[in-house]
This record gives C-alpha cells, sequence and structure tokens, in this order.
C-alpha cells in the first residue's frame, strides 16, 4: 500500500442511461482564445466503444513527455507558472476553466477536449499560455508537452477555484468552506494488498457546457489502467458545498482482487483520541476525524480514524448501503490551532448510491504516518461479486461536499468526540489499575437534545476481548452533550473492538461507536 504526498495531486436519483447521454454546447472561447485541433465526432456511444476495445487489448503503460525537465519542475517551481487568466476556457460563463501544467509530481499529461455540435476539438498546448516566473519552466522544455489537469474557478473574475482534477483518477472540492482537504478517485484497484496497488489514469476529457442558465460543468472522462478501463460522466454544482453527480461504466482487462467503488482518500495524523502521536505542537492534525455509515438496515454507525503503527484494513459489511463517508465533525478552530492549514474548514464527503449496489462492504484502509503531508485514509465501496477479466460495471452514485452530512441522523444523537486514558480512579489507583484504559464517548443531538440529567440512561458495551469496569452516563454540565464512561481491563498486544451506544427503556438513543484500540 502507497502512501501520498499530498503535494503529488493538487495545490434526486438520475438514471445512469439519462446520465450518460444528455450532451452540452461549446465553451465560449477568450480573447485570445486557446489553440484547438481540428473538429473530431463526439458521442458518448463512441467513446464507451473506445473503452470497450481498450479493455480488450493489452495495456500500453503511457511515457512522460520530458521526465528529466519535468523533474525539475519541483514545489516551490509549480507556484511560479501559472495558467494566464485571458486564456481560460469559457471566462464569462458560472465556472471558466483553467489548465494545470506538468510537474515533478504529475508527469503525465492528459487530452482535454471541448465540445460543442457534435464535435469535439482537443485544446492544444502551448507555453505561452502560462505566465512564468523566475525562469521555472526548464529550458529545452517541449512545446508539445500537454497539459495535467484542470481546475474550475469560482466566477468569471474569480482567482479561486472549488473542483479540480489532477493525477491519476483523482479530483476534489473545496466544500463550502473554500478549503481544500480529502480527495476522491474514480476507481481503487487492489488497495491495502500485499501487492502493487493500481492506479488507473483519467487519459482524456470531454468538457460540456451546461444548459442556459444553470450552473453545471459537465465533465466527461475515458478511464485506462493494467486492469480496468472505463467512461465517466461527472455532473458538478456548487451552492451549499458541492454536489458531484457520478455515472460510469467499467469494463475489466484482468480479475481484481478488490475493488474499491467511490474511493476516498483523506490524512489522519492524530486526534484527541490518539494524541499518543501528538509530536506536533497543535492540539490536531487531520482532513477527517471519523467514517461515518448508513447501513442499508437503517443503522447509524460512527468509526473514528486512527493512526495505527502498521498497515489496518477494517470491512464493515453490508446490502445496499444507504451511504458512507468521511467527514471532518470537529469544527471548531481551538481544537486545532492551525491558521494556515485550516484543518476545522476541511470539508467531509458523502458517497449516496442512486441505485441498489448489492451485497459487499465498506472497506477502510489506515495506514501509519508521521507527518501531515501524507495522504494515508481510504475509504470505498467493495462488491462481493468478484471482477473478473471482460466483465463490466455499471455506476451513479453522488458525492456531497459538505462541512456536515447531507442526511444526518435526526432519530438518534451522533458521537462528537471520543476520548482515551488511564483506567481507574485518579486519586485511588490500584495495581490492577495498570492494565486499564478508560474510554470517554459524547454524544449529542437527536432525543438528547433538550433531555434533562438522569441516571437511568445505560452505555451498551460489548468488545471482542477483555473485561468493563465502571461504566455509567452523565450529562456534561453546562451542555447538550451526554458522555459515555467506561474502563476496560486490557492484556497482550492484540488489537481490541469496542463497540458502544447509549439506551433508554431498550430504545437506542445514539448512533452506534466503533473503535479499534492497538495497546503498546
Amino acid at each position: 500500500m502507497r502512501v501520498f504526498s499530498r503535494r503529488r495531486f493538487l495545490f434526486a436519483s438520475i438514471p445512469w442511461a439519462v446520465l450518460m447521454t444528455t450532451a452540452g454546447r461549446v465553451f465560449a472561447q477568450s480573447s485570445p482564445s486557446p489553440r484547438l485541433g481540428p473538429a473530431q465526432p463526439f458521442g458518448i456511444e463512441a467513446i464507451r466503444q473506445r473503452a470497450e476495445q481498450l479493455a480488450a487489448r493489452p495495456y500500453v503503460p503511457p511515457t512522460p513527455p520530458a521526465p528529466e525537465l519535468a523533474a525539475r519542475i519541483d514545489f516551490d517551481a509549480v507556484q511560479k507558472i501559472r495558467f494566464r487568466a485571458d486564456r481560460a476556457l469559457r471566462p464569462d460563463s458560472h465556472f471558466p476553466v483553467r489548465l494545470f501544467h506538468l510537474d515533478k509530481f504529475n508527469g503525465l499529461p492528459v487530452r482535454i477536449n471541448l465540445v460543442s455540435d457534435g464535435t469535439s476539438r482537443e485544446v492544444l498546448y502551448s507555453p505561452d499560455d502560462f505566465s512564468v516566473k523566475d525562469d521555472a519552466l526548464p529550458e529545452g522544455w517541449p512545446r508539445d508537452a500537454g497539459y495535467s489537469g484542470f481546475r474550475v474557478m469560482d466566477g468569471p473574475d474569480k482567482e479561486t477555484d472549488w473542483l479540480a482534477f489532477q493525477g491519476a483518477s483523482y479530483f476534489r472540492t473545496s466544500g463550502e468552506e473554500g478549503q481544500y482537504g480529502l480527495s476522491v478517485r474514480g476507481i481503487a484497484i487492489n488497495t491495502g494488498l500485499p501487492m502493487p496497488e493500481e492506479f488507473p489514469r483519467f487519459t482524456e476529457f470531454w468538457l460540456l457546457e451546461p444548459q442556459r442558465g444553470e450552473p453545471v460543468i459537465t465533465i466527461v472522462a475515458l478511464l485506462d489502467g493494467p486492469s480496468v478501463t472505463g467512461i465517466y460522466r461527472f455532473d458538478a454544482t456548487k451552492g451549499t458545498g458541492a454536489v458531484v453527480t457520478v455515472a460510469a461504466e467499467l469494463f475489466m482487462r484482468a480479475p481484481v482482487e478488490r475493488m474499491g467503488i467511490a474511493p476516498l482518500t483523506s490524512m489522519y495524523w492524530y486526534g484527541e483520541n490518539d494524541r499518543r502521536r501528538a509530536t506536533d505542537w497543535r492540539p490536531e492534525i487531520h482532513d477527517s476525524d471519523g467514517l461515518a455509515l448508513w447501513t442499508g438496515a437503517g443503522e447509524r454507525i460512527w468509526r473514528p480514524l486512527i493512526n495505527p503503527p502498521g498497515l489496518l484494513v477494517n470491512s464493515f459489511s453490508d446490502t445496499n448501503p444507504r451511504g458512507f463517508g468521511l467527514l471532518q465533525r470537529d469544527r471548531r478552530f481551538p481544537n486545532y490551532e492551525d491558521d494556515g492549514a485550516f484543518y476545522h474548514r476541511r470539508p467531509s464527503v458523502w458517497v449516496e448510491p442512486l441505485e441498489p449496489w448489492g451485497d459487499g462492504a465498506v472497506q477502510l484502509v489506515e495506514i501509519p504516518t508521521d507527518d501531515e503531508i501524507h495522504d494515508n485514509v481510504v475509504a470505498y465501496w467493495n462488491p462481493a461479486r468478484p471482477m473478473r477479466g471482460g466483465d463490466r460495471l455499471k455506476l451513479s452514485y453522488r458525492l456531497h461536499w459538505r462541512s456536515e452530512e447531507p442526511y444526518p441522523p435526526s432519530a438518534v444523537g451522533r458521537v462528537v468526540a471520543t476520548r482515551i486514558g488511564h483506567g481507574g480512579v485518579p486519586g485511588n489507583l490500584t495495581p490492577e489499575d495498570a492494565n486499564k484504559r478508560k474510554f470517554v464517548i459524547d454524544f449529542e443531538g437527536g432525543p438528547l437534545t433538550g433531555m434533562a440529567p438522569r441516571y437511568d440512561l445505560a452505555p451498551v458495551v460489548t468488545l471482542s476481548r477483555g473485561t468493563i469496569h465502571n461504566e455509567y452516563v452523565v450529562k456534561v454540565v453546562g451542555t447538550e452533550m451526554w458522555r459515555a464512561v467506561f474502563d476496560v481491563s486490557i492484556d497482550g498486544r492484540q488489537p481490541l473492538d469496542l463497540r458502544c451506544f447509549l439506551r433508554l427503556d431498550d430504545k437506542p438513543l445514539t448512533e452506534t461507536w466503533l473503535y479499534q484500540y492497538i495497546p503498546t
């Protein structure tokens, strides 16, 4: 499993058939307009057939155009190479588009096309499209090198962007607080297995103009990789956060041991539940603090993220999940104290299936890290049906990039904090307390809101091993939070799986808290 440097990638249900057949109009051109190639016939079915034909042929790895020169365009140089605003695609629209240059971290070009009246024309690369400072572009850079991706701007006169595609099949948006964080991939192949992970690429894009007056940008992409090809359609809109509706058809070149659908990629170094990793002065550092699940049976689950000592993969089996997401629930600045990275503003991403996904599991992959520059968390849907060469798969789902989850639980309270410390009673510790750990879980919302303090609420706690001691529930004075507290006696170094929710008169009051504690 590979840990990614974050610098590598970027500084109502709609039927699949409808999503994949609606076409758009051409982008208006700026002055001076970008150079365009000759007109070619455009059609969704032609791209689908192309993906299918690619899957029937051996994979041909791409060749970077100038790897030695691209290696000199490092992080600092990237900041000095900017796409010119007057070369933007469709500059007067809701969503002008600017293009990314190739660099050390993104050395493979992608084709970018504009579509109009059944034809498409490639946007041809020119170094003149970029303003370059301090000779950041190496001498001898090829004039036909190509672009590494594109970003969609906040408006005609804005210098900020809200949606970007760059690197393999990665894309992301800035959510509703204008702050980039976690990323999404088109597909994940063999993630978290003792074999090389595959990274299929979006090799070509077609940009379609939205219908008149609708602030929607539509993007069609061709996917190619060693084991899979495919065609994707993205309909993206910006409002309260961003919503990206995805329709895809995949064609398998070869069998795949583990397929990851709608893969989310994030960073978690440490939080209030994992202070053993806190070597930095800031109280917490993470893009996401937990995995939220809404199962097909209707159960709400919250699994706080951890930074494990070794690769960790957990599967949450389900049938027709209603949704899942990597969320940043902790949104208070004092809990991070970072006025540069603004972790309290990082978006959450919720995956909403638009059709039944059948049997499978949401899988969570956590990789150890000792720095915030690495993406070390992945979550995705893994179908139970194995994928073999020659198989095909159609998908449709919606991605919600919000500060809060789009369908929050109302019938139950949710977890807002997890803390862990030494077991026992302070000031009255015994030798037996040496092997105890104390778990403290705060819940709020749902039926807990407005509830007067009472002492008949019970924490329902189950363990994979160990013994529970001194469990109780109290309302935190001066707040609407209710706190579950319990100690666990732990022997050995094997991971401990825990489960907890609050109950009153045999009725659950909260979502289910799941945790995996690894003794040290």
